[in-house]
């Protein structure tokens, strides 16, 4: 890192300087369980956020998607959420392995709150879990298990500032490159910009649950 800071925040005491004190009601809002609002959210979310962190504390963030509901709330404490193909890096996998914690953030379109869980989590492969975390007939084949340490509902004004879910407000996104541009520049591909968009639009459309070829680019 090349540039220098001269005003470099160190400490809780610094920032709490310049922010002041959290009010009660956000300090007193985390719970221990999953209650019945946080569990309805959940089974609307399609989609999740899943932060982690490695032995080295080297921290990763991984999407996660599926029809709403596919995150499993078990008990008041426990979630499950399958591993569906990817390209095998297992970036969250591993990490969960080596360190054990996640965080995790759920979305439901158009709901300007989000939910935040905090937790224990492990890899399993037990049968039955997969079985019940199935879709289109495949069964994932791992499974991750998280034991909530906290969960909250965090404010909207971060959705109203972006007009995340307001259409009008979108830009134009056809100015950005393709992913199988990226990925050409990226990890310096030996393989024409056509070719991977092939490969790219076979795992999107026919590698979403079964068939799981392997070309390196779905996560």
């Amino acid at each position: 890192m090349t540039l220098q800071f001269n005003e470099v925040i160190t400490s809780e005491a610094q920032i709490r300087e310049v922010l002041g004190e959290p009010t009660t009601r956000a300090r007193e809002k985390v719970i221990s369980t999953l209650d019945e609002h946080c569990r309805a959210f959940i089974r609307q979310s399609p989609f999740v956020l899943l932060a982690s962190t490695d032995a080295q504390g080297r921290l990763d963030v991984s999407p996660k998607g599926d029809p709403p509901g596919f995150v499993q709330v078990l008990d008041e404490r426990t979630l499950a959420i399958p591993d569906r193909l990817g390209n095998r890096r297992a970036d969250t996998l591993i990490n969960i392995a080596q360190t054990g914690r996640i965080g995790m953030l759920f979305l439901v379109p158009t709901k300007r709150e989000t939910l935040r869980v905090n937790g224990r989590a492990q890899v399993v492969r037990d049968g039955w879990l997969r079985e019940q975390l199935a879709m289109q007939g495949k069964q994932p084949d791992l499974a991750i298990v998280v034991e909530v340490d906290e969960a909250f509902i965090h404010c909207a004004k971060c959705m109203i500032r972006s007009q995340l879910w307001e259409p009008d407000a979108w830009g134009d996104a056809s100015s950005l490159p393709s992913i199988a541009q990226v990925m050409l520049d990226h990890a310096k591909l030996a393989q024409r910009l056509e070719e991977v968009q092939e490969q790219i639009d076979i795992s999107y459309g026919d590698n979403l649950y079964w068939g799981y070829r392997y070309y390196g680019l779905e996560r």
